[in-house]
């Protein structure tokens, strides 16, 4: 796919791995440092939110002064927070973790413009699949990030964490290059540049609420899995490895559905996604630990992450004149609903037992289904190359 071998996609692509590779470390790291399941959902809530509710505000930015710092810049902002939070204990790291959160939220929004305008020009209007492969990277470095993050503490201990930011320096200079030349996102060619709403209400009420469903379900997945795994006596390799199944199937799902989103209706392909996640959530509710997680788990993935860059792609038609604008918006809702639920989670959870959460989330995607199928497609506004 040409796509692939564009250097300026790839490195926009490359970086969104290692920004979600630093965001995935954050519940296995809570976890070792031994936080409880409502002091996990509380500081994620706040990390989620503090990255979710500013990217708007950069993505506005970012329309009007180009991309190039504002995504590089995320990608070295969070470099440097994140070691401060591993080297520095208690509170004052902890503090550090979250404003680290703020380099994800000036990436976002501006990664997510560059991914979806390469598959407009490059890929004759494909853009969900471009999406599609741009989360499909930061969904793997979800995968990586567990995985590394419970290898590393379990082998080395917490001071060999040193081994993330060091990755990550050179892979936001090269980024940086990349976007050297800082062009402001494209305006629509037949109108005056100024931001206008394309749907009506109730599209963007019912985009919502299937947005919500979605990021809750996944972000009880994400962020609960290992500590229930972790209470059953399992390792920090194990619930790190079964952490990284999950958003390895989302990666592989975001980039199924973004292929079907383009060769066939987006709310059919969303709707019946998230049917079928209701199968293997149901079933993990259902067995506790068991070897069948290691295919459950990349499956309730997949069904769950296949809807996220439809999502996205419909809300940025939405707003006509500020792509960037946009996709902060959409994506700063999708995870501050998801961290919002979180919170109901988190004393769920502690009270009546993981189990309960997994028939709990089973019901949010059976909700989300019929939601999603009753989503019309708005048609994109024509930018310029």
């Amino acid at each position: 796919m040409p796509l692939i071998f564009d250097s300026l996609f790839s490195s926009v692509a490359l970086s969104h791995l290692m920004v979600d590779v630093f965001n995935a470390s954050r519940p296995v790291l809570l976890t070792y440092l031994g936080l409880t399941e409502t002091q996990i959902a509380l500081y994620s809530t706040i990390y989620v939110w503090v990255s979710a509710l500013t990217q708007p505000f950069f993505g506005w930015i970012s329309d009007r002064v180009g991309p190039r710092w504002l995504a590089a810049g995320g990608v070295l902002w969070m470099t440097v927070f994140y070691s401060l939070a591993v080297y520095i204990p208690g509170a004052t790291g902890l503090l550090c973790l979250i404003i680290a959160a703020l380099g994800s939220s000036s990436f976002h929004p501006v990664g997510t413009v560059q991914a979806t305008l390469q598959g407009r020009n490059r890929m004759a209007g494909r853009e969900t699949t471009a999406a599609s492969l741009f989360f499909m990277a930061g969904q793997m470095g979800h995968f990586i990030g567990p995985v590394i993050t419970g290898l590393i503490l379990a082998s080395l201990g917490l001071p060999a964490m040193f081994i993330l930011p060091v990755v990550s320096i050179p892979i936001g200079f090269a980024l940086a290059y990349q976007l050297r030349h800082n062009h402001p996102h494209p305006k629509p060619a037949d109108g005056d540049g100024k931001i206008r709403l394309q749907a009506g209400i109730g599209f963007i009420l019912l985009l919502a609420i299937v947005a919500t469903l979605q990021s809750w379900t996944q972000a009880n997945m994400i962020n609960f899995f290992p500590k229930y795994l972790k209470d059953l006596g399992l390792s920090a390799v194990t619930y790190g490895n079964i952490a990284g199944l999950f958003m390895g199937g989302s990666a592989l799902g975001n980039l199924i559905g973004g292929h079907f989103g383009d060769r066939f209706t987006k709310r059919k392909v969303a709707a019946t996604a998230l049917l079928c996640a209701s199968i293997p959530i149901f079933i993990m509710s259902r067995i506790g630990w068991s070897p069948w997680l290691y295919l459950l788990i990349p499956l309730a993935g997949a069904c769950t992450g296949s809807v996220h860059s439809i999502m996205v792609v419909l809300a940025q038609r939405i707003i006509s004149g500020g792509m960037a604008l946009a996709s902060g918006l959409i994506l700063g809702f999708i995870f501050s609903s998801g961290a919002l639920g979180m919170l109901l989670t988190g004393p769920i959870a502690e009270t009546y037992g993981f189990p309960t959460v997994l028939m709990m989330t089973t019901g949010l995607v059976l909700l989300a289904s019929p939601l999603a199928w009753m989503l019309k497609e708005q048609r994109p506004v024509k930018v310029p190359s």
